[in-house]
């Protein structure tokens, strides 16, 4: 059993590195308003919270299937620091990453094929999510 988790684990390490450097590249990029403008929310809103939302799934389901890392909150973590919300917009962003990761725990309970596909659904949809942001509204 050990060795199908490492297997596993060995698998979803595939594209980890892609995600977490466009992760990190949109969060850089991406520009926080200065402290006069900030408002209840910014044109990649939307885009930004789904990706926080599918941030939390990754986190659940990779640690799930044999990954024991931090890697996706602290992507999140991440993401927060780059943005520096207001606390309604920073709650906003915060509870789209649990509801991501609440979505898959109750769904669930071990690591199964169906589980490693929704895995690779979300890298690719992240990937998307944070090229888009960048590219749109990055420096």
């Amino acid at each position: 059993m050990r060795t199908e988790g490492r297997q596993l684990a060995g698998r979803m390490a595939t594209g980890t590195a892609k995600i977490v450097g466009i992760a990190a590249a949109c969060v850089l990029a991406v520009t926080a308003p200065a402290p006069a403008q900030i408002s209840a929310t910014v044109p990649y809103d939307a885009k930004l919270m789904r990706l926080a939302e599918v941030l939390g799934s990754i986190h659940y389901l990779r640690n799930l299937c044999g990954e024991t890392s931090n890697r996706w909150r602290e992507q999140m973590e991440g993401m927060l620091v780059a943005e520096n919300p207001e606390p309604l917009r920073r709650a906003r962003m915060i509870a789209s990453f649990n509801r991501g990761y609440r979505t898959f725990d109750s769904v669930y309970v071990t690591c199964t094929e169906q589980a490693l596909a929704a895995v690779d659904r979300y890298m690719e949809e992240g990937r998307t999510l944070a090229r888009e942001i960048t590219n749109r509204y990055g420096e």
